[in-house]
């Protein structure tokens, strides 16, 4: 067995993506609190499905262009 698979997202370059969007503006749309979209940014905390389902929603994509699970090899 190798090391644990790693979700990981593309929150921040979606927020610069569209128009320098801060930390705080995202956490106030999606209902959490900003220190929260920070963890999720950093990959250190993974959103429960219904926030990540809000995440993608503000940028209006599809939740896949905002998280990405490793395909296993």
């Amino acid at each position: 067995m190798g090391k644990p698979t790693r979700i990981t997202n593309s929150i921040r370059a979606l927020r610069f993506a569209t128009g320098e969007m801060t930390q705080a503006d995202l956490a106030a749309r999606v209902d959490v609190t900003r220190q929260t979209v920070i963890a999720i940014e950093q990959g250190r905390y993974s959103p429960s499905l219904e926030v990540a389902f809000r995440i993608a929603r503000v940028f209006g994509v599809p939740i896949d262009d905002v998280f990405q699970y490793p395909d296993e090899e």
